[in-house]
Protein backbone atom coordinates (compact mmCIF):
# COMPACT_ATOMS: atom_id res chain seq x y z
CA UNK A 1 0.00 0.00 0.00
CA UNK A 2 2.81 2.41 0.88
CA UNK A 3 4.62 1.55 -2.37
CA UNK A 4 1.41 2.09 -4.32
CA UNK A 5 0.91 5.49 -2.68
CA UNK A 6 4.54 6.39 -3.40
CA UNK A 7 4.16 5.42 -7.05
CA UNK A 8 0.93 7.38 -7.23
CA UNK A 9 2.60 10.45 -5.73
CA UNK A 10 5.46 10.13 -8.21
CA UNK A 11 2.95 9.90 -11.05
CA UNK A 12 1.17 13.04 -9.87
CA UNK A 13 4.48 14.88 -9.56
CA UNK A 14 5.53 13.72 -13.03
CA UNK A 15 2.25 14.89 -14.55
CA UNK A 16 2.55 18.19 -12.70
CA UNK A 17 6.08 18.68 -13.99
CA UNK A 18 4.95 17.84 -17.52
CA UNK A 19 2.11 20.37 -17.30
CA UNK A 20 4.50 23.00 -15.92
CA UNK A 21 6.81 22.36 -18.85
CA UNK A 22 3.85 22.48 -21.23
CA UNK A 23 2.76 25.90 -19.92
CA UNK A 24 6.19 27.19 -20.96
CA UNK A 25 6.88 25.22 -24.16
CA UNK A 26 3.52 25.40 -25.95
CA UNK A 27 2.88 29.16 -25.43
CA UNK A 28 6.56 29.71 -26.25
CA UNK A 29 6.15 27.98 -29.61
CA UNK A 30 3.03 30.04 -30.34
CA UNK A 31 4.74 33.30 -29.38
CA UNK A 32 7.90 32.47 -31.33
CA UNK A 33 5.89 31.60 -34.43
CA UNK A 34 3.85 34.82 -34.22
CA UNK A 35 7.00 36.93 -33.81
CA UNK A 36 8.88 35.15 -36.60
CA UNK A 37 6.01 35.36 -39.10
CA UNK A 38 5.74 39.09 -38.38
CA UNK A 39 9.49 39.55 -38.95
CA UNK A 40 9.58 37.41 -42.12
CA UNK A 41 6.15 37.94 -43.75
CA UNK A 42 7.25 36.26 -47.00
CA UNK A 43 7.83 33.00 -45.12
CA UNK A 44 4.88 33.30 -42.74
CA UNK A 45 3.04 30.21 -43.98
CA UNK A 46 6.15 28.03 -43.71
CA UNK A 47 6.95 29.40 -40.24
CA UNK A 48 3.46 28.84 -38.84
CA UNK A 49 3.03 25.42 -40.46
CA UNK A 50 6.31 24.10 -39.03
CA UNK A 51 5.52 25.59 -35.61
CA UNK A 52 2.11 23.89 -35.62
CA UNK A 53 3.77 20.52 -36.25
CA UNK A 54 6.17 21.13 -33.37
CA UNK A 55 3.26 22.11 -31.13
CA UNK A 56 1.49 18.84 -31.93
CA UNK A 57 4.68 16.89 -31.16
CA UNK A 58 5.33 18.72 -27.88
CA UNK A 59 1.70 18.40 -26.83
CA UNK A 60 1.75 14.65 -27.40
CA UNK A 61 5.10 14.07 -25.67
CA UNK A 62 4.13 16.17 -22.65
CA UNK A 63 0.79 14.40 -22.30
CA UNK A 64 -1.31 17.53 -22.87
CA UNK A 65 -3.32 16.39 -25.91
CA UNK A 66 -2.97 14.11 -28.89
CA UNK A 67 -3.05 15.54 -32.43
CA UNK A 68 -6.64 14.31 -33.02
CA UNK A 69 -7.80 16.19 -29.91
CA UNK A 70 -6.06 19.36 -31.08
CA UNK A 71 -7.59 19.04 -34.55
CA UNK A 72 -10.99 18.52 -32.95
CA UNK A 73 -10.64 21.97 -31.33
CA UNK A 74 -9.97 23.70 -34.65
CA UNK A 75 -12.92 25.97 -35.61
CA UNK A 76 -13.56 24.32 -38.96
CA UNK A 77 -16.68 26.43 -39.41
CA UNK A 78 -14.53 29.56 -39.62
CA UNK A 79 -12.37 28.01 -42.33
CA UNK A 80 -15.45 26.93 -44.31
CA UNK A 81 -16.89 30.46 -44.23
CA UNK A 82 -13.58 32.06 -45.18
CA UNK A 83 -12.98 29.67 -48.08
CA UNK A 84 -16.55 29.94 -49.38
CA UNK A 85 -16.67 33.74 -49.18
CA UNK A 86 -13.27 33.93 -50.88
CA UNK A 87 -14.59 31.91 -53.83
CA UNK A 88 -17.70 34.12 -53.98
CA UNK A 89 -15.44 37.21 -54.06
CA UNK A 90 -13.58 35.73 -57.01
CA UNK A 91 -16.88 35.14 -58.78
CA UNK A 92 -17.94 38.76 -58.26
CA UNK A 93 -14.55 39.85 -59.56
CA UNK A 94 -15.04 37.72 -62.69
CA UNK A 95 -18.30 39.57 -63.32
CA UNK A 96 -16.44 42.88 -63.70
CA UNK A 97 -18.14 44.43 -60.67
CA UNK A 98 -15.03 45.99 -59.20
CA UNK A 99 -13.90 47.47 -62.50
CA UNK A 100 -17.26 49.18 -62.85
CA UNK A 101 -17.09 50.43 -59.26
CA UNK A 102 -13.66 51.92 -59.92
CA UNK A 103 -14.93 53.80 -62.98
CA UNK A 104 -17.98 55.02 -61.03
CA UNK A 105 -15.66 56.23 -58.26
CA UNK A 106 -13.57 58.12 -60.81
CA UNK A 107 -16.68 59.82 -62.20
CA UNK A 108 -17.96 60.67 -58.73
CA UNK A 109 -14.61 62.20 -57.74
CA UNK A 110 -14.40 64.13 -61.04
CA UNK A 111 -10.69 63.22 -61.00
CA UNK A 112 -10.20 65.81 -58.25
CA UNK A 113 -7.43 65.01 -55.74
CA UNK A 114 -9.43 65.84 -52.62
CA UNK A 115 -12.63 64.14 -53.76
CA UNK A 116 -10.78 61.07 -55.03
CA UNK A 117 -9.41 60.31 -51.57
CA UNK A 118 -12.85 60.38 -49.95
CA UNK A 119 -14.74 58.62 -52.76
CA UNK A 120 -12.28 55.73 -53.17
CA UNK A 121 -12.13 55.28 -49.38
CA UNK A 122 -15.94 55.00 -49.26
CA UNK A 123 -15.94 52.49 -52.17
CA UNK A 124 -13.39 50.31 -50.38
CA UNK A 125 -15.32 50.58 -47.11
CA UNK A 126 -18.58 49.38 -48.67
CA UNK A 127 -17.09 46.56 -50.75
CA UNK A 128 -14.91 45.26 -47.89
CA UNK A 129 -17.99 44.77 -45.75
CA UNK A 130 -19.42 42.28 -48.23
CA UNK A 131 -16.53 40.60 -50.06
CA UNK A 132 -12.89 39.80 -49.52
CA UNK A 133 -11.11 43.14 -49.16
CA UNK A 134 -7.95 41.79 -50.79
CA UNK A 135 -9.87 40.98 -53.98
CA UNK A 136 -11.42 44.45 -54.01
CA UNK A 137 -8.03 46.07 -53.37
CA UNK A 138 -6.30 44.18 -56.19
CA UNK A 139 -8.92 45.35 -58.72
CA UNK A 140 -9.66 48.90 -57.53
CA UNK A 141 -6.17 50.10 -56.55
CA UNK A 142 -4.72 49.93 -60.13
CA UNK A 143 -7.48 52.31 -61.31
CA UNK A 144 -6.53 54.73 -58.53
CA UNK A 145 -2.90 54.45 -59.63
CA UNK A 146 -3.85 55.49 -63.16
CA UNK A 147 -5.70 58.46 -61.70
CA UNK A 148 -2.64 59.36 -59.61
CA UNK A 149 -0.29 59.09 -62.58
CA UNK A 150 -2.38 61.50 -64.62
CA UNK A 151 -2.83 63.94 -61.69
CA UNK A 152 0.90 64.44 -61.04
CA UNK A 153 0.73 63.90 -57.24
CA UNK A 154 3.22 64.52 -54.46
CA UNK A 155 4.59 61.91 -52.06
CA UNK A 156 2.45 63.13 -49.17
CA UNK A 157 -0.75 62.80 -51.18
CA UNK A 158 0.08 59.26 -52.36
CA UNK A 159 0.92 58.13 -48.82
CA UNK A 160 -2.31 59.46 -47.33
CA UNK A 161 -4.57 58.36 -50.19
CA UNK A 162 -3.36 54.75 -50.45
CA UNK A 163 -3.07 54.59 -46.65
CA UNK A 164 -6.66 55.69 -46.15
CA UNK A 165 -7.79 52.99 -48.59
CA UNK A 166 -6.18 50.36 -46.35
CA UNK A 167 -7.76 51.79 -43.20
CA UNK A 168 -11.15 51.93 -44.96
CA UNK A 169 -10.72 48.25 -45.93
CA UNK A 170 -10.16 47.31 -42.28
CA UNK A 171 -13.14 49.36 -41.08
CA UNK A 172 -15.44 47.92 -43.75
CA UNK A 173 -14.43 44.41 -42.74
CA UNK A 174 -15.24 45.13 -39.09
CA UNK A 175 -18.63 46.63 -39.94
CA UNK A 176 -20.33 43.35 -40.94
CA UNK A 177 -20.23 39.77 -39.61
CA UNK A 178 -18.79 38.46 -42.91
CA UNK A 179 -16.36 41.26 -43.74
CA UNK A 180 -13.21 40.04 -41.99
CA UNK A 181 -11.73 37.22 -39.94
CA UNK A 182 -12.46 38.56 -36.39
CA UNK A 183 -16.17 39.11 -37.11
CA UNK A 184 -16.47 35.73 -38.85
CA UNK A 185 -14.92 34.09 -35.80
CA UNK A 186 -17.55 35.67 -33.55
CA UNK A 187 -20.37 34.66 -35.90
CA UNK A 188 -19.29 31.06 -36.45
CA UNK A 189 -18.57 30.43 -32.77
CA UNK A 190 -22.12 31.40 -31.83
CA UNK A 191 -20.90 34.25 -29.65
CA UNK A 192 -23.04 36.70 -31.61
CA UNK A 193 -25.80 36.34 -34.19
CA UNK A 194 -25.64 37.87 -37.66
CA UNK A 195 -28.26 40.53 -36.97
CA UNK A 196 -26.96 41.10 -33.44
CA UNK A 197 -23.47 41.88 -34.65
CA UNK A 198 -24.69 43.97 -37.59
CA UNK A 199 -26.99 46.09 -35.43
CA UNK A 200 -24.44 46.66 -32.68
CA UNK A 201 -21.19 46.92 -34.65
CA UNK A 202 -22.06 48.61 -37.95
CA UNK A 203 -22.44 52.21 -36.64
CA UNK A 204 -19.04 52.29 -34.89
CA UNK A 205 -16.80 51.69 -37.96
CA UNK A 206 -18.88 54.17 -39.96
CA UNK A 207 -18.32 56.76 -37.22
CA UNK A 208 -14.59 56.03 -37.16
CA UNK A 209 -14.33 56.41 -40.95
CA UNK A 210 -16.27 59.70 -40.86
CA UNK A 211 -13.98 61.09 -38.14
CA UNK A 212 -10.86 59.95 -40.00
CA UNK A 213 -11.97 61.46 -43.32
CA UNK A 214 -12.88 64.72 -41.60
CA UNK A 215 -9.45 64.95 -39.93
CA UNK A 216 -7.58 64.01 -43.10
CA UNK A 217 -9.51 66.27 -45.49
CA UNK A 218 -9.86 69.30 -43.18
CA UNK A 219 -6.76 69.18 -40.94
CA UNK A 220 -4.10 67.11 -42.72
CA UNK A 221 -5.14 68.22 -46.24
CA UNK A 222 -2.81 65.96 -48.24
CA UNK A 223 -4.18 67.43 -51.48
CA UNK A 224 -2.30 70.70 -50.93
CA UNK A 225 0.23 71.19 -53.69
CA UNK A 226 -1.54 68.87 -56.15
CA UNK A 227 -2.57 70.66 -59.35
CA UNK A 228 -6.36 71.08 -59.73
CA UNK A 229 -6.82 71.98 -63.40
CA UNK A 230 -10.42 71.42 -64.65
CA UNK A 231 -9.21 70.65 -68.19
CA UNK A 232 -6.71 68.11 -66.89
CA UNK A 233 -9.40 66.53 -64.68
CA UNK A 234 -11.76 66.09 -67.66
CA UNK A 235 -8.95 64.56 -69.69
CA UNK A 236 -8.12 62.17 -66.85
CA UNK A 237 -11.74 61.00 -66.60
CA UNK A 238 -11.89 60.47 -70.36
CA UNK A 239 -8.68 58.40 -70.35
CA UNK A 240 -9.82 56.14 -67.51
CA UNK A 241 -13.25 55.57 -69.06
CA UNK A 242 -11.60 54.79 -72.40
CA UNK A 243 -9.33 52.24 -70.71
CA UNK A 244 -12.39 50.48 -69.22
CA UNK A 245 -14.80 51.02 -72.10
CA UNK A 246 -14.90 47.34 -72.99
CA UNK A 247 -15.42 46.25 -69.39
CA UNK A 248 -19.08 45.44 -68.91
CA UNK A 249 -20.86 43.89 -65.98
CA UNK A 250 -21.35 40.22 -66.84
CA UNK A 251 -24.91 39.74 -65.62
CA UNK A 252 -24.81 35.98 -66.14
CA UNK A 253 -22.09 35.82 -63.48
CA UNK A 254 -23.10 38.75 -61.29
CA UNK A 255 -26.78 37.82 -60.83
CA UNK A 256 -26.21 34.27 -59.44
CA UNK A 257 -23.49 35.55 -57.09
CA UNK A 258 -25.58 38.53 -55.89
CA UNK A 259 -28.76 36.47 -55.47
CA UNK A 260 -26.90 33.76 -53.54
CA UNK A 261 -25.31 36.38 -51.26
CA UNK A 262 -28.73 37.97 -50.63
CA UNK A 263 -30.22 34.56 -49.78
CA UNK A 264 -27.34 33.84 -47.41
CA UNK A 265 -27.82 37.15 -45.59
CA UNK A 266 -31.56 36.47 -45.31
CA UNK A 267 -30.90 32.98 -43.93
CA UNK A 268 -28.34 34.26 -41.41
CA UNK A 269 -30.80 36.91 -40.27
CA UNK A 270 -34.09 35.01 -40.22
CA UNK A 271 -33.55 31.28 -39.66
CA UNK A 272 -34.01 30.30 -35.98
CA UNK A 273 -31.03 28.70 -34.29
CA UNK A 274 -33.23 25.80 -33.13
CA UNK A 275 -33.30 24.48 -36.69
CA UNK A 276 -29.62 23.62 -36.47
CA UNK A 277 -28.79 25.34 -39.76
CA UNK A 278 -25.49 26.91 -38.77
CA UNK A 279 -23.80 29.93 -40.43
CA UNK A 280 -21.16 27.80 -42.13
CA UNK A 281 -23.83 25.49 -43.59
CA UNK A 282 -25.71 28.50 -44.97
CA UNK A 283 -22.49 29.80 -46.51
CA UNK A 284 -21.57 26.40 -47.94
CA UNK A 285 -24.96 25.91 -49.59
CA UNK A 286 -25.27 29.52 -50.77
CA UNK A 287 -21.89 29.62 -52.48
CA UNK A 288 -22.47 26.14 -53.85
CA UNK A 289 -25.70 27.37 -55.44
CA UNK A 290 -23.91 30.31 -57.09
CA UNK A 291 -21.19 28.04 -58.46
CA UNK A 292 -23.71 25.46 -59.69
CA UNK A 293 -25.63 28.12 -61.63
CA UNK A 294 -22.38 28.95 -63.45
CA UNK A 295 -21.11 25.39 -63.51
CA UNK A 296 -18.19 25.81 -65.91
CA UNK A 297 -16.83 28.85 -64.11
CA UNK A 298 -17.77 27.25 -60.78
CA UNK A 299 -15.62 24.18 -61.48
CA UNK A 300 -12.67 26.41 -62.42
CA UNK A 301 -13.05 28.56 -59.31
CA UNK A 302 -13.27 25.53 -57.03
CA UNK A 303 -10.09 24.14 -58.57
CA UNK A 304 -8.06 27.35 -58.65
CA UNK A 305 -9.91 30.07 -56.73
CA UNK A 306 -9.42 28.83 -53.17
CA UNK A 307 -6.91 30.83 -51.13
CA UNK A 308 -4.88 27.88 -49.88
CA UNK A 309 -2.22 30.14 -48.34
CA UNK A 310 -4.64 31.85 -45.94
CA UNK A 311 -6.44 28.59 -45.17
CA UNK A 312 -3.24 26.74 -44.28
CA UNK A 313 -1.97 29.71 -42.26
CA UNK A 314 -5.12 29.91 -40.15
CA UNK A 315 -5.37 26.13 -39.73
CA UNK A 316 -1.82 25.99 -38.37
CA UNK A 317 -2.50 28.97 -36.14
CA UNK A 318 -5.65 27.38 -34.71
CA UNK A 319 -3.71 24.18 -33.90
CA UNK A 320 -1.09 26.14 -31.95
CA UNK A 321 -3.75 28.11 -30.11
CA UNK A 322 -5.55 24.88 -29.21
CA UNK A 323 -2.32 23.45 -27.79
CA UNK A 324 -1.67 26.59 -25.72
CA UNK A 325 -5.28 26.53 -24.52
CA UNK A 326 -4.94 22.89 -23.37
CA UNK A 327 -1.87 23.94 -21.38
CA UNK A 328 -3.99 26.53 -19.54
CA UNK A 329 -2.11 29.64 -20.63
CA UNK A 330 -5.19 31.62 -21.67
CA UNK A 331 -6.93 30.89 -18.39
CA UNK A 332 -3.87 32.28 -16.63
CA UNK A 333 -3.89 35.45 -18.75
CA UNK A 334 -7.62 35.93 -18.15
CA UNK A 335 -7.06 35.44 -14.43
CA UNK A 336 -4.27 38.03 -14.45
CA UNK A 337 -6.54 40.62 -16.07
CA UNK A 338 -9.33 39.87 -13.65
CA UNK A 339 -7.01 40.33 -10.67
CA UNK A 340 -5.99 43.83 -11.75
CA UNK A 341 -6.93 46.37 -9.04
CA UNK A 342 -9.54 47.89 -11.35
CA UNK A 343 -13.26 47.72 -11.82
CA UNK A 344 -14.67 45.39 -14.47
CA UNK A 345 -14.95 48.40 -16.79
CA UNK A 346 -11.31 49.30 -16.22
CA UNK A 347 -10.24 45.73 -16.90
CA UNK A 348 -12.13 45.77 -20.19
CA UNK A 349 -10.47 49.03 -21.23
CA UNK A 350 -7.03 47.57 -20.46
CA UNK A 351 -7.91 44.44 -22.44
CA UNK A 352 -8.98 46.47 -25.49
CA UNK A 353 -5.79 48.52 -25.39
CA UNK A 354 -3.67 45.37 -25.17
CA UNK A 355 -5.68 43.78 -28.00
CA UNK A 356 -5.02 46.74 -30.31
CA UNK A 357 -1.28 46.80 -29.59
CA UNK A 358 -0.91 43.00 -29.90
CA UNK A 359 -2.76 43.03 -33.22
CA UNK A 360 -0.63 45.88 -34.53
CA UNK A 361 2.55 43.94 -33.78
CA UNK A 362 1.47 40.41 -34.70
CA UNK A 363 -1.40 41.05 -37.22
CA UNK A 364 -5.13 40.40 -36.94
CA UNK A 365 -5.29 36.61 -37.34
CA UNK A 366 -2.85 35.66 -34.56
CA UNK A 367 -4.05 38.52 -32.35
CA UNK A 368 -7.73 37.62 -32.52
CA UNK A 369 -7.15 33.86 -32.19
CA UNK A 370 -5.00 34.31 -29.10
CA UNK A 371 -7.20 36.91 -27.38
CA UNK A 372 -10.62 35.39 -27.94
CA UNK A 373 -10.37 33.00 -24.98
CA UNK A 374 -9.55 35.93 -22.71
CA UNK A 375 -12.56 37.78 -24.12
CA UNK A 376 -14.76 34.78 -23.31
CA UNK A 377 -13.77 34.99 -19.66
CA UNK A 378 -14.58 38.72 -19.54
CA UNK A 379 -17.92 38.13 -21.31
CA UNK A 380 -19.03 35.94 -18.38
CA UNK A 381 -18.99 38.99 -16.10
CA UNK A 382 -19.79 41.77 -18.56
CA UNK A 383 -22.35 42.22 -21.36
CA UNK A 384 -21.03 39.95 -24.14
CA UNK A 385 -21.63 42.43 -26.95
CA UNK A 386 -19.57 45.07 -25.14
CA UNK A 387 -16.62 42.67 -24.98
CA UNK A 388 -16.87 41.04 -28.42
CA UNK A 389 -17.69 44.10 -30.53
CA UNK A 390 -15.13 46.10 -28.60
CA UNK A 391 -12.56 43.38 -29.32
CA UNK A 392 -13.40 43.35 -33.04
CA UNK A 393 -12.94 47.12 -33.19
CA UNK A 394 -9.70 46.98 -31.20
CA UNK A 395 -8.36 44.33 -33.60
CA UNK A 396 -9.38 46.64 -36.46
CA UNK A 397 -7.41 49.46 -34.81
CA UNK A 398 -4.36 47.23 -34.50
CA UNK A 399 -4.69 46.11 -38.12
CA UNK A 400 -4.45 49.77 -39.14
CA UNK A 401 -1.41 50.61 -37.00
CA UNK A 402 1.45 49.31 -39.17
CA UNK A 403 1.71 48.44 -42.84
CA UNK A 404 2.53 44.84 -41.87
CA UNK A 405 -0.42 44.43 -39.46
CA UNK A 406 -2.84 43.25 -42.17
CA UNK A 407 -2.34 41.16 -45.29
CA UNK A 408 -3.64 43.99 -47.47
CA UNK A 409 -0.74 46.25 -46.39
CA UNK A 410 2.20 44.46 -48.06
CA UNK A 411 -0.06 43.74 -51.02
CA UNK A 412 -0.85 47.46 -51.50
CA UNK A 413 2.85 48.23 -51.16
CA UNK A 414 3.75 45.73 -53.90
CA UNK A 415 1.01 46.96 -56.27
CA UNK A 416 2.01 50.60 -55.73
CA UNK A 417 5.68 49.86 -56.36
CA UNK A 418 4.82 48.10 -59.63
CA UNK A 419 2.75 51.13 -60.72
CA UNK A 420 5.95 53.25 -60.93
CA UNK A 421 4.31 56.47 -59.75
CA UNK A 422 6.29 59.70 -60.18
CA UNK A 423 5.84 63.31 -59.09
CA UNK A 424 5.79 66.26 -61.56
CA UNK A 425 9.61 66.45 -61.37
CA UNK A 426 9.95 62.78 -62.34
CA UNK A 427 11.03 61.52 -58.93
CA UNK A 428 9.70 58.08 -57.94
CA UNK A 429 6.93 57.95 -55.34
CA UNK A 430 7.00 55.27 -52.65
CA UNK A 431 4.54 53.58 -50.35
CA UNK A 432 6.46 51.80 -47.62
CA UNK A 433 6.36 51.23 -43.88
CA UNK A 434 7.30 54.78 -42.86
CA UNK A 435 5.16 56.37 -45.58
CA UNK A 436 2.10 54.63 -44.12
CA UNK A 437 3.05 55.22 -40.46
CA UNK A 438 1.38 58.68 -39.99
CA UNK A 439 -1.85 57.29 -41.47
CA UNK A 440 -1.58 54.18 -39.32
CA UNK A 441 -1.01 56.10 -36.08
CA UNK A 442 -3.98 58.37 -36.74
CA UNK A 443 -6.17 55.41 -37.70
CA UNK A 444 -5.11 53.42 -34.63
CA UNK A 445 -5.89 56.17 -32.12
CA UNK A 446 -9.24 57.09 -33.71
CA UNK A 447 -10.47 53.48 -34.06
CA UNK A 448 -9.16 52.47 -30.62
CA UNK A 449 -10.95 55.46 -29.10
CA UNK A 450 -14.16 54.40 -30.87
CA UNK A 451 -13.68 50.82 -29.59
CA UNK A 452 -13.27 51.95 -25.98
CA UNK A 453 -16.09 54.47 -26.34
CA UNK A 454 -18.40 51.79 -27.70
CA UNK A 455 -17.55 49.44 -24.82
CA UNK A 456 -18.18 52.15 -22.23
CA UNK A 457 -21.52 53.08 -23.80
CA UNK A 458 -22.52 49.40 -24.05
CA UNK A 459 -21.68 48.91 -20.36
CA UNK A 460 -23.80 52.00 -19.69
Amino acid sequence: SALARRDSDRGVLARGAAMTTATVVLPGLLFAAIVLQALIPRRRVLVVTCAAGLSCLASALLGVATPPRLLADVPWDVLIILVALGVLSRMLAESGLFDRLAVIATRASRADAVRALGVFALVMYVTSGVVNNITALVLVLPVLHVLLKLAGPRQRYVSWTVGMLLVACNLGGAATPIGDFPAILLLSGGRMTFTGYLARAAPAPALALAVLLAIVLVVVRPGRGVARDPVSARLTRAIIEAMHRRVRLDRRTFVPAAVSLALMIAAWSLLPASWGITPELVCWLGVGLALALRHRMGERLVRSGIDSETTLFLLSLFVMVAAARKAGVFDAVAGSIQTLPLSATGQLVVFLLVAGIVTGIFSAGPGMAALLDVADSLARRLPPHAVYVGLALAVCAGSSLFLTAATSGPLAQAITERADLRDPEGRPLRFGFFDFLPVGLLGFFVIEAVAIGYALVALG
